[in-house]
């Protein structure tokens, strides 16, 4: 069955479209039919990184209902038959905002596409497109860089899809849903202990919706010191209350730079560089997670 990985981050500018692009291509070159899509609605540019300037077919054509399902704008990418993009959308203010309706058509058409990994690209913040889009995932991952902003969003972004994902379960008119809608909630046994407060029946649901709930952890653009892998996942540990899975570091290259502005992944124009040996390492362990984590029912 196809499985979604979902690629989120609480800071712009930590490098997930970058990791995106090098995790989708490598995961395609082990043997895997691969998707990747750009769901940064209002700030898509993930088709670039793979040499794609002009995509003819976006995701806006089936916002807008001129297709009818995403297997029809899942464009190859032409070195590398395997891999399979749906380029992003953002050239309205509906494609920017879209209804729940809207969400749900994507989700339910996202599940159907023939791949056997699905990697989606979604936009930086806590939004709740943003949250909503991360929680899809089978395989839900985090992305940070050592800088001191980019580790307290994530540790908002990482709460916030927690509460967002209790809310989902109780449904929009489930009055217990006030509840969580102004607390700050410090870690997961505060909110459980808030959804127990309400009924025993909250607390069920809340504890049903958070079970499994676990992101792996991904930290770019570091000087390989170890000390700030630690305090981020010290940072996801107080909420969590457990250890965060952690796929890799990622390490400051100059040949990503260089790479990104030839349109390519390094990966694939720099297979020996730091960063390239380091993307290769984090794809083995996202393969390991994909056989251990069951997917969602289409």
């Amino acid at each position: 069955m196809t499985k979604i990985v979902s690629f989120a981050s609480g800071k712009g500018g930590v490098g997930k479209s970058t990791t995106v692009s090098n995790l989708s291509l490598l995961l395609a070159r082990s043997g895997m039919d691969v998707v990747v899509i750009d769901l940064d609605v209002g700030g898509a540019d993930l088709h670039v990184l793979f040499g794609e300037l002009s995509p003819n077919k976006t995701l806006s054509d089936f916002m807008a209902r001129k297709v009818d399902d995403l297997e029809a704008i899942a464009q190859p990418v032409t070195w590398c038959p395997r891999l399979r993009l749906i380029a992003g959308t953002g050239e309205t203010l509906r494609n920017t905002n879209p209804p729940a309706p809207t969400k749900r058509r994507l989700e339910r058409h996202l599940r159907q596409l023939k791949a056997d990994v699905i990697l989606v690209d979604i936009g930086a913040g806590t939004n709740y497109h943003s949250l909503d889009f991360f929680l899809w995932g089978d395989v839900q991952v985090v992305i940070a860089t050592p800088d001191p902003t980019a580790v307290l969003d994530l540790y908002k972004f990482v709460k916030l899809a927690a509460t967002r994902k209790v809310l989902a379960a109780l449904g929009s008119r489930d009055p217990a849903g006030e509840v969580f809608f102004a607390e700050d909630f410090r870690s997961l046994e505060q909110l459980l202990a808030a959804a127990a407060a309400d009924s025993p029946e909250t607390e069920t649901r809340a504890r049903n919706a958070l079970r499994g709930f676990a992101p792996a952890l991904l930290l770019n653009n570091t000087s390989g010191d170890r000390a700030s892998l630690a305090r981020i996942t010290q940072v996801i540990k107080r909420f969590l209350g457990s250890d965060a899975v952690v796929l890799g570091q990622i390490p400051s290259d100059p040949a990503v730079v260089s790479s990104v502005r030839r349109f390519l992944p390094v990966v694939e124009r720099e297979p020996n560089a730091p960063a390239a040996r380091a993307f290769v390492e984090v794809e083995r362990g996202l393969r390991a997670l994909l056989t251990r984590v069951p997917s969602q029912p289409k």
